[in-house]
């Protein structure tokens, strides 16, 4: 399998070199991988989700996604940073550690924070702003803790609270437009249980489920790309070996899915 989604380009560039040499070596097909998708085919696999709304959130990424005529359909996204990239850079403002992720450092800080602190919130359509709330506390937390007027765990759960209000306000936005009832989150941060409890009771308003898994699942793994390549193998997707490179922009919405689609699908990737 090729992974051909943004991840760390020295690794992925020494990777890509030997899938090439062993797919030589066994004369063997190369599969080409998305990583937001595998993200999704796992999540799916995994929770038992059919057709759900997606909310893809991790250290670089922050998409709310739907299946749509053959392809996952970008219907929200970030305009500038991730949200998980915004929680990891606050934790180095408040010097937390990275053991074992900053996320969930500040996940458990906020379960201790009582204060809410009023912070940017930024929503236009169903894309996001992360930058001014991150330039915000980022600007003014030391002064608010020198000041005595918040505590850490106070900044953490205003933090968190502002940011998964903002996704799940959005989210909700794409089910009203795709006409879908059920939520699956994956990506890294989807590993935050206060991200799930907040989307959780909103998909149950709309008389919907949510879907989760723990962080063997939700964080990047190499079951995610060799599941995901053995569905597009099974449909007789492969690239030739002059194209096998990896790629820093492979959007979401230009893999064909031709395992959720119908013969018209099959018959495309066939031609």
């Amino acid at each position: 399998m090729l992974h051909q989604r943004p991840w760390h380009g020295c690794t992925t560039s020494g990777l890509s070199c030997g899938e090439r040499m062993l797919s030589q070596l066994w004369r063997k097909p190369i599969v080409a991988v998305n990583r937001c998708v595998a993200h999704i085919e796992m999540g799916r696999i995994v929770t038992g989700a059919e057709d759900p709304v997606v909310l893809y959130v991790s250290g670089g990424n922050t998409q709310v996604i739907a299946y749509s005529e053959g392809r996952y359909r970008i219907f929200g996204d970030t305009i500038d940073t991730a949200v998980g990239n915004c929680l990891d850079r606050f934790a180095r403002v408040l010097t937390l550690s990275n053991d074992p992720s900053p996320g969930y450092n500040i996940e458990q800080l906020a379960k201790k924070g009582s204060q809410f602190i009023d912070l940017p919130y930024v929503v236009k359509r169903m894309d996001v702003s992360f930058s001014g709330i991150l330039s915000y506390i980022e600007a003014t937390a030391e002064e608010k803790l020198k000041a005595n007027e918040c505590t850490p765990a106070d900044l953490c759960y205003s933090l968190q609270e502002t940011l998964f209000a903002m996704l799940v306000e959005i989210t909700e936005r794409a089910m009203a437009h795709c006409d879908k009832k059920d939520v699956l989150i994956v990506g890294g941060v989807g590993c935050n249980e206060r991200l799930q409890e907040m989307m959780r009771i909103m998909c149950s308003e709309r008389g919907g489920a949510l879907y989760a898994t723990d962080d063997r699942y939700c964080i990047d793994n190499g079951a995610m790309i060799a599941y995901t390549g053995l569905l597009a193998h099974a449909y007789g997707m492969s690239i030739l070996l002059e194209e096998s490179t990896f790629t820093q922009r492979f959007r979401t919405d230009e893999v064909l899915a031709v395992w959720r689609g119908g013969n018209h699908l099959r018959q495309m990737v066939s031609q």
